[in-house]
């Protein structure tokens, strides 16, 4: 019997103290820093190269109580995003509109089913690959992780109908978000935090991002969709056929009851929406649109409300659930328009999902006080995230207050001296992988880590945007196979799957996603790269 992991929380706090130790034992020292122009005409405070010297001590003590205060304060602009975001999802998700926007898209792929020519082609394999291509982009754009929870229950038994076995199932909606989540190219919670410790453009580095995307997912939908071959072809060869038993001998399952409707509050909220949207595009009918060293002026603001006029019209005419399916797509929209556009960060990202969750609110006919406690049910929901940033900006503070820090840095740069940029970059990645074992949160990672690895990689002259794609890579395929991470286990729960046997399936998935990623970080050091 394994002895229970400990709580993150009780992780983090044991990691302040033996930080606050380290102070007591570990020579404090300090480099020279000077404050760099970039192109842009921004400043970045820079390690002075050959600066490192001694300095005197500052063991930490009752600081370690002190520290996650100051954690808190230090990061409290991501600790915000963070609340906003998941108290704006809560509401969205309130309104059942994801739901019904899978369950409409399984209805369309079901009837390609009567064409004979996709019938010939594989339409199981389309229909499989349509299902993990919008559940990754789920995940790569806004870091879809717990809500997978809620679809294993529909996917499963639609797996099961369809040939195969509850390991498909899952894999169609948790291992494809995974998969998106893992090669990101727009998630706020691991790159926009991530790159924003780093002192980077958020979301730079994109198209560099997508091609990862398209390479991880290619890799993790092949291997899926070889297994599921195999499944069909011999259903007793899965190594969940005996468990599959209760899903084979359940009643086909019906969609789950959605009242489709369009009040008067959702058309009243679409005129305002439109109205405020026409102002934005008279203030500023042409924007700047800049994808690393290209840049283009395009009326960008002006189409997109053009656009939203039109489908959320559409929308409209169906369901409410359609216009507010309408409303997230268009915010994803214009959320790459502010930050390619308008350098957007934290806090106007935040705001637009904020604004996002009481539009959709307001088109249900939520009144305020429902709109309200569903935000902070959602805030409470995700709380434990947020504090686990501010308490992971705890160990940074001990590390930066002992005066050790500094130290660390020079002592992994003289580690790290003999093995080259690919191997140094290959140690970070190795790091973040085997950190995202006991603390299975991306954000916490990114709070604990980047401080350290940022400014380390400016020393062995490795980007920093290659420092994040280590922490993004490191942070995410793991996520896949951790037994601390509450929605796997929520997820093969549900889906009646042992771990074991899980584990036995996933173990050469994560080998090969693991080595690709290594491989995937190799051009960041040797070729010139958009945003690297």
């Amino acid at each position: 019997m394994l002895k229970k992991v400990p709580h993150t929380y009780v992780i983090i706090f044991f990691i302040i103290v033996i930080s606050a130790i380290f102070t007591w034992i570990v020579p404090a020292g300090q480099f020279e820093r000077v404050d760099k122009v970039l192109p842009d005409g921004s400043s970045k405070s820079v390690i002075v190269e050959g600066s490192y010297h001694n300095i005197d001590a500052s063991p930490q003590t009752w600081h370690v109580f002190s520290a996650m205060f100051k954690g808190f304060v230090n990061q409290s602009d991501i600790i915000i995003f963070i609340l906003m975001i998941g108290g704006a999802f809560w509401i969205m998700n309130a309104t059942r509109s994801i739901d019904v926007g899978i369950m409409a898209f399984l209805r369309v792929t079901r009837k390609l089913e009567k064409n004979r020519l996709l019938r010939r082609i594989g339409i199981n394999n389309i229909v499989m690959v349509l299902i993990m291509v919008m559940f990754s982009i789920f995940g790569a754009v806004f870091g879809m992780s717990e809500e997978t929870i809620a679809f294993v229950i529909i996917l499963v038994p639609l797996a099961i109908s369809m040939g195969y076995d509850s390991i498909t199932g899952v894999c169609l909606v948790y291992v494809a978000a995974h998969l998106g989540f893992a090669g990101a190219v727009l998630n706020p919670f691991t790159i926009g935090i991530a790159q924003g410790i780093a002192d980077i453009p958020i979301f730079s580095g994109f198209e560099y991002r997508l091609i990862s995307w398209a390479v991880i997912n290619f890799i993790g939908f092949a291997f899926i969709l070889r297994y599921a071959a195999k499944v069909k072809k011999n259903p007793e060869s899965s190594l969940v056929y005996k468990s599959d038993e209760y899903w084979r001998n359940r009643q086909g399952s019906e969609d789950e009851e959605v009242q489709y409707y369009t009040p008067i509050s959702a058309w009243i909220t679409y005129g305002l929406t439109i109205t405020v949207l026409i102002i934005f595009s008279y203030y500023f009918p042409e924007t700047k649109m800049s994808i690393g060293s290209s840049s283009g002026i395009l009326p960008i603001i002006p189409v997109s409300t053009g656009l939203f006029a039109i489908f959320g019209f559409l929308g409209l005419r169906k369901s409410v659930h359609f216009f507010i399916l309408n409303l997230l797509a268009f915010t994803i929209i214009f959320l790459i328009v502010g930050v390619m556009g308008y350098h957007w960060y934290v806090m106007e990202i935040g705001t637009l999902f904020f604004v996002l969750g009481i539009l959709s609110g307001l088109a249900m006919n939520n009144s305020a006080n429902k709109i309200t406690k569903l935000f902070l049910e959602g805030v409470k929901d995700i709380l434990s995230a947020a504090l686990i940033v501010g308490l992971a900006g705890g160990i940074i503070v001990i590390l930066t207050d002992g005066r050790i820090i500094d130290t660390i840095m020079h002592s992994l740069s003289g580690a790290m001296s003999g093995v080259g940029k690919k191997g140094s970059l290959g140690i970070m990645y190795g790091i973040q992988t085997m950190l995202n074992i006991i603390i299975p949160s991306g954000s916490a990672k990114a709070a604990l880590t980047m401080p350290i690895m940022a400014p380390f990689s400016d020393m062995i002259e490795v980007s920093r945007q290659s420092t994040v794609l280590a922490f993004q890579f490191g942070d995410g395929f793991t996520n896949m196979i951790t037994p601390t991470s509450g929605v796997l286990i929520g997820a093969l729960g549900i889906a009646k799957i042992p771990y074991d046997k899980w584990f036995k399936w996933i173990a050469p998935l994560m080998v090969i996603l693991l080595i690709v990623g290594f491989l995937l970080l190799i051009p960041t050091v040797v070729f010139e790269l958009p945003g690297f």
